[in-house]
């Protein structure tokens, strides 16, 4: 067994502790360290530059209620939430469950969308998620859903020693990010002092749009300065939107990367940054005018490829931290936080841990095999005006390759280490048809392996 690690003291090989700090529609690329010239992101980057960022992390199912069942459950969506506003299946072990057979005191803070509200019934930020639907979570203060981040509105429930106490629903004082940061601050305080060890989530709906953030950050980010990615079209009606929304994006990212500061600089006082692992990450992204799209629910890199950073004090444990290029998926998260903290993966969880990418040696120390793709799912087309209308499937394999299909003919095909701005479609280029037969075999055989039973067209 490896005798160190970044995140913890030379006599324990895993962190006592997990934090995760879940953003919502928030692409790769929008980080300084991964060299977007709009970006501000010092506290991000430095916990990449202590630990490991994935650099093709992929959002399972690029949709909110989808992606963020697949993360808190660890199973694939067409076996948990298969669709928009569609419900978490109570009965179902979530990451908290893990963490507390295993000792750990579990929080969650903020959205949640997991309780199939449908909003065309009311305002999401009012619907009260009964304690039995809120993931076994010991504390729990959030909302099913908000696109008012100035008027954001939680309940739920609070462990306080061996009591829990039920918390009604109430208005956050100013904005989102920060007034939910100030909540898993004030709990980890009481963590620290009770000398628990944790699991503790703090999920924010920033930068999902509307991209508006608190003044301080606006003034930073002007559209006129927006430096447009090379694939976004030069159509106006485009480049307009896609100036002034990757403005306001960039500010709240910033706010964000703020606050991450100020949760990293809260173990430390606390004492329990050495026992802590931190890991952010994003349940799906948004393309931003890229390939003319805005939003989600397409395979594009800005839909899908989403952050995933693990980092902690690796300053004295930690001499390696790097970019990490394997295909790691939502459905990884779980077992790979579980893996940081040295507890087994449920049986139930069909998941890779790539906790080993953290640690000297990296994945070749990993126990078992790392996968050579992850799945990308889109089950259920949900009639929004930017999104696809058409089911798909598809693949980021291992070596560099993209593959995506429509139930009826082959959709994108993209060679990533050549095309990282996926600018040349070879999904229908006689030269590439080997190479698409090759990949659409392998996209058959995931889905077989998954129980996905999606109705591909023939390899052609």
């Amino acid at each position: 067994m490896l005798r160190a690690s970044f995140f913890m003291s030379k006599s324990c090989p895993f962190a006592r502790n997990a934090v995760w700090i879940l953003s919502d529609q928030h692409p790769a690329s929008m980080l300084s360290c991964a060299g977007d010239p709009n970006a501000a992101t010092p506290n991000l980057d430095r916990l990449a530059a202590e630990g490991v960022r994935f650099t093709r992390h992929q959002s399972v199912f690029p949709l909110c209620c989808p992606a963020r069942g697949t993360l808190l459950t660890g199973r694939y969506p067409h076996h948990c939430v298969d669709g928009h506003e569609v419900r978490m299946p109570p009965e179902m072990p979530t990451i908290a469950h893990a963490f507390r057979e295993a000792g750990r005191r579990t929080a969650w803070f903020g959205k949640w969308h997991l309780d199939g509200f449908h909003e065309k019934t009311g305002r999401a930020a009012f619907h009260h998620v009964p304690r039995e639907r809120r993931g076994g979570f010991d504390t729990w203060i959030g909302y099913e859903n908000n696109n008012a981040q100035f008027d954001c509105h939680v309940h739920g429930h609070r462990r306080t020693g061996d009591t829990t106490e039920e918390v009604e629903r109430h208005r956050l004082p100013s904005f989102e990010t920060d007034d939910l940061t100030d909540l898993a601050i004030g709990h980890l305080e009481e963590l620290a002092a009770a000398g628990a060890s944790f699991f503790v989530a703090i999920s924010v709906q920033p930068p999902h749009d509307p991209y508006t953030a608190p003044a301080d950050w606006m003034r930073r980010h002007r559209p006129a300065d927006v430096v447009l990615p090379r694939n976004v079209p030069p159509i106006p009606r485009i480049e307009e939107q896609a100036r002034r929304e990757i403005a306001g994006a960039n500010a709240l990212v910033e706010n964000l990367d703020h606050n991450v500061g100020r949760i990293r600089e809260a173990l430390r006082r606390l004492g329990l940054a050495d026992d802590t692992a931190v890991v952010y990450l994003s349940d799906h992204g948004d393309q931003h005018g890229q390939h003319g799209h805005f939003r989600k629910c397409t395979p594009y890199a800005g839909s899908v490829n989403v952050p995933m950073i693990v980092g902690g004090p690796c300053d004295r444990h930690y001499a390696m931290p790097h970019a990490e290029a394997a295909p790691i998926g939502t459905v990884d998260a779980v077992p790979t936080t579980l893996g940081l903290c040295g507890i087994p993966k449920p049986d139930a969880m069909p998941g890779f841990d790539f906790s080993a990418a953290a640690r000297p040696g990296g994945l070749a120390r990993a126990e078992g095999t790392p996968p050579d793709a992850a799945l990308l799912q889109y089950i259920r087309p949900t009639g929004h005006g930017p999104a696809n209308d058409l089911p798909w499937r598809g693949i980021v394999t291992a070596d560099g390759w993209k593959y995506a299909s429509f139930a009826g003919a082959p959709y994108l095909m993209f060679d990533l280490d050549e095309d990282p701005l996926e600018m040349c479609n070879l999904a229908h280029h006689a030269h590439a048809a080997p190479k698409r037969r090759e990949l659409h075999g392998r996209l058959k055989a995931l889905l077989e392996e998954v129980g996905d039973g999606f109705a591909l067209p023939g390899a052609g």
